[in-house]
């Protein structure tokens, strides 16, 4: 029995997995500021244009002093080349969930001081994500246009392909009841001038915003006509001729002004029932210990309740079947007064972890009690002792649980989350509702070191059936190509780059993280639409 935290600052080794995360908290940041820094190197050439920088839009656009949620800021790290000096992570966006107007909505922002704001093919997979989430959590949705559209230069035919599904989004987002809204900042061109063309409501800044299936360039390569942008699809075109802009704006200030407008007489919050206030007490254990108890080292075991203890509400917490399988933890407990079901790892997963779990899952789906999803484990018990228990069945049982539960689903890698523990702990595949990962985690199918040692058993086992002399030198120099292989693809900086999260958070900042999701999925889960068959359409 657990009898509360006894991990603390005066703890030995604290300060040293203090230092260690918030060296890895320092290189998140790093990356993140990389990219800002390179946009604003664009900054003279914005107001030469009359224009405000992309991040100045997002703060003009947000409700001062109200919390706004990142997503994806590491999205296409690491895609684009080799070299970690030089890739530039979430470049061609700004994308998270905010308040205008006081209205929860999903927000992306177009970083044209970068590529012009180019899509990438990992910004094309963070725009769908972004668009699935505001579709699940019933959110509008405001994009902030200024793009050149797909980068030519890195053509691929299924990027193409796959970005039709932005605009089957847009015409989802809207027939499901739920408003999109596009700002014409600068060009939004070829297949991006549908971006406003499937929008609800469309506000276009004059003199810079343009939206055309054809710029001047393909115009002229296409039929020889030469023809200015302005009167291809210049925003005062559209507000008179064409039918495409409904709002026309002096500046960037003034479109941004009059989309908070049109938000604020959406009224979108007057048929929601108000959620009673629910006093809820601060954690007793200080959140900011969490940089202290949690060692970087994946090697080194925590007591994942020292975790729990510093996101609940007064560290308060009660454990279901405490003594059954007793490396799996099924917490109870409440965040900012949501109650919720919080499944933890204290090892890997034995078959009694795995039942206690299906159960724990099953019996919270049943209460509507969401669910949160703290992974640190190297995933389900192997060997004949466990296969002779059940493991496959029970873990299969686990899965099966998590795939079908109907409750809101938060998963935090907090520190490994590897095989089918991942699975069973609710991983990307299993379309969690929000999914952070920490700078300190891993993911994987294994850790390097485990996939290294079992290539080279299987190299070894072959040998031997031929009747040959193993190579040791060829051996080592393999179990070390396929240990770097594996371990870099597992860091959080990668599988972010590679949009199988929805962003890398500081751990300190989880308690917070987690409660702002809460209020999405509840918002969502009680606000009711008014859905039609084909959406709003601009006629």
């Amino acid at each position: 029995m657990w009898n509360g935290p006894t991990l603390t600052p005066s703890s030995p080794g604290y300060d040293v997995n203090r230092a260690a995360m918030l060296t890895a908290i320092a290189e998140l940041r790093a990356l993140e500021d990389r990219t800002a820094r390179k946009s604003e190197e664009r900054r003279a050439r914005f107001h030469e244009r009359g224009q405000i920088t992309p991040r100045e839009r997002l703060a003009h656009l947000l409700d001062p002093g109200l919390p706004f949620l990142r997503l994806h800021s590491l999205a296409g790290y690491l895609a684009d080349t080799d070299d970690p000096e030089k890739s530039i992570p979430g470049s061609t966006f700004i994308g998270g969930i905010g308040f205008v107007s006081g209205t929860r909505c999903m927000v992306v922002v177009d970083d044209s001081g970068i590529n012009a704001g180019a899509l990438s093919p990992k910004s094309l997979d963070a725009m769908l994500s972004m668009q699935d989430i505001a579709l699940r959590q019933k959110l509008p949705f405001v994009h902030l246009v200024e793009s050149a559209g797909a980068n030519l230069m890195n053509y691929r035919v299924g990027d193409w392909a796959r970005g039709g599904a932005v605009f089957r989004n847009l015409a989802r987002l809207s027939a499901a009841g739920l408003p999109t809204i596009a700002i014409l900042h600068g060009p939004s061109t070829a297949g991006g001038a549908y971006m406003p063309g499937l929008s609800d409501y469309v506000i276009g800044v004059k003199s810079n915003g343009m939206a055309a299936l054809a710029g001047s360039a393909l115009v002229f390569a296409a039929t020889g006509e030469k023809t200015p942008d302005a009167d291809l699809g210049g925003a005062e075109m559209h507000a008179t001729t064409s039918g495409l802009v409904e709002y026309l704006a002096e500046d960037d200030v003034h479109a941004i002004a009059q989309a908070r407008r049109v938000i604020a007489r959406l009224d979108w919050n007057r048929d929601m029932p108000a959620r009673a206030p629910r006093p809820h007490a601060a954690p007793a254990h200080d959140p900011d210990e969490i940089a202290g108890i949690i060692p970087t080292d994946l090697h080194t075991p925590y007591d994942a309740r020292e975790l729990v203890a510093r996101l609940v509400d007064g560290s308060d917490f009660d454990e279901f079947k405490p003594g059954y399988g007793p490396a799996t933890l099924c917490l109870q407990a409440s965040v900012h007064g949501h109650a919720i079901g919080i499944l933890a790892n204290n090892g890997p997963i034995d078959p009694d972890g795995a039942a206690k779990a299906t159960h724990f899952i099953q019996a919270c789906d049943q209460a509507g009690t969401p669910l949160l999803f703290l992974n640190n484990t190297t995933g389900y018990m192997v060997g004949v002792e466990y296969e002779r228990a059940g493991m496959i069945k029970h873990g299969s049982k686990m899965i099966q649980a998590v795939s079908n539960a109907r409750v809101p689903k938060i998963t935090l890698y907090c520190g490994s989350s590897f095989g089918a523990g991942n699975y069973g702990m609710c991983g990307v595949a299993y379309e969690p509702d929000f999914l952070f990962a920490w700078p300190n985690s891993r993911s994987g199918v294994m850790g390097g070191a485990q996939a290294a040692r079992t290539m080279s058993a299987v190299a070894r086992a072959g040998a031997t059936r031929k009747g040959i002399e193993v190579d040791e030198t060829r051996l080592a120099a393999q179990e070390a190509r396929i240990q770097q292989i594996f371990d870099s693809q597992a860091h959080p900086f990668y599988t972010s780059g590679q949009v199988l999260d929805h962003g890398v958070i500081d751990p300190r900042d989880s308690r917070k993280v987690i409660a702002f999701c809460l209020d999405t999925c509840h918002e969502a889960r009680t606000r009711s639409l008014s859905p039609n068959a084909f959406g709003v359409a601009r006629i």
